[in-house]
């Protein structure tokens, strides 16, 4: 049987998404060369922003989440609201002095990431098939990936190729990225909660707020998630790693280019790999792949060690990148229908709330094995962290 096309408003949150990763990733993988080489600041700073950064959004993942549910799965204003913040706040990272303006934009930034992640992976689910919605995650990190992509290529380009400067490539990043809120605001329409099922609801009445609430077969899932996270370090470690063999700046952004372009690729395929085989098989090969990747990263000890090991790195860490949203909508399910979709939001809410929290513990960790010992012993670390949170992955939620 041919395969369905996904719906209209699953490809146009792609390519917002797109258009957003071109403009952050035109600052993202510049910030760790700015603290190192401008700001003076090393490893643990880098690893509070990017920790401190990522826990603020994840509060505002769950608080949109949960509010797109109230609403009766009004998700829009939340995407649109979250796509405006930060592509308005990003650009000023150009204008910073010190490295504690770099922590406050950053963190700006990822409250307008923690205002739309949730509702929009949400909208998502609600207008996709059981049967595709891996594929359908899987496009939008494809296109994520991609636009991070064209973003590092864009400021390569630009500072081999033209007179501008660091700062002046950040603020042209505002263009990209309003274009997406454009796309947005015109282009993207919610999917009532009403019209998910035969018969129409009556608004949602939720249960308070509490981690008893949340699907039992969820819970287990983000408990050994949030381990997981903890060896899910921040990619700009690898740029950090770069800058250390002495990579200049523009080489360093192919670097992130390239990194990308693999995440996408796979990306795209283990979407389409977790709807044919399994989203928690996936999600499993993911975590061994991404062990193994962090342990080679390990062993970089020159430029075109760090080459092959990013690249694969890549591959490994887009693979299950689509499964793991597709996991969530399956597990949040509690088999009763419409109960499970109207608290579709607070679910991936709650998913992204244990990457946040997770993450500020995991950049620390990171950034203080880097400082007290060295590049190599953070990434094995991270590695072997991965390993263990995949076996109990294996035992406790997949029951295999």
């Amino acid at each position: 049987m041919p395969s369905q096309p996904l719906p209209r408003v699953v490809v146009v949150l792609g390519l917002v998404s797109f258009c957003n990763d071109l403009a952050s990733e035109m600052v993202t993988p510049l910030i760790p060369i700015l603290l190192a080489a401008v700001l003076g600041a090393g490893p643990v700073a880098l690893g509070m922003i990017e920790g401190g950064a990522e826990a603020i959004a994840a509060w505002f993942k769950l608080w949109s989440g949960r509010r797109s549910d109230l609403w009766g799965g009004r998700r829009k204003p939340f995407v649109l609201g979250g796509y405006l913040l930060s592509n308005l706040v990003r650009p000023l990272m150009g204008l910073v002095t010190s490295w504690g303006m770099v922590a406050g934009l950053r963190g700006m930034d990822r409250v307008g990431k923690g205002l739309r992640a949730a509702p929009r992976d949400a909208l998502i689910g609600d207008a996709t098939a059981v049967s595709m919605r891996g594929r359908a995650y899987g496009l939008l990190r494809a296109l994520d990936n991609g636009g991070a992509m064209g973003g590092a290529l864009l400021a390569a380009a630009c500072l081999a190729w033209t007179p501008l400067t660091l700062t002046q490539i950040i603020l042209l990043s505002a263009v990209p990225g309003l274009a997406g809120v454009a796309l947005v605001a015109f282009a993207v329409r919610d999917m009532p909660l009403a019209a998910l099922v035969e018969k129409p609801l009556p608004p949602p009445i939720l249960p308070r707020l509490s981690w008893r609430d949340v699907a039992p077969r969820l819970r287990p899932y983000l408990l050994v998630l949030g381990l997981f996270t903890l060896a899910r370090a921040s990619e700009t470690f690898i740029v950090l790693r770069g800058h250390e063999l002495k990579m200049t700046v523009s080489l360093l952004l192919l670097l992130w280019a390239a990194m990308s372009l693999a995440k996408a690729v796979a990306a795209w395929c283990g979407g389409h790999w977790s709807d044919r085989f399994g989203h928690g098989r996936l999600v499993l090969l993911h975590w061994v792949m991404h062990g193994a990747s962090f342990l080679l990263l390990a062993g970089v000890r020159s430029v075109a060690m760090l080459w092959v090991a990013a690249l694969v790195y890549g591959l490994l860490a887009g693979l299950g990148e689509g499964a793991e949203r597709a996991l969530v909508d399956a597990l949040s399910d509690n088999g009763n229908g419409s109960a499970g979709k109207s608290q579709r939001g607070t679910s991936f809410g709650w998913y992204n709330l244990v990457l946040g929290v997770a993450a500020i513990p995991a950049g620390l960790l990171f950034g203080s094995l880097w400082q007290q010992f060295d590049a190599a012993t953070a990434f094995a670390s991270a590695g072997l962290l991965a390993w263990c949170a995949a076996w109990l992955l294996y035992r406790k939620v997949l029951n295999v």
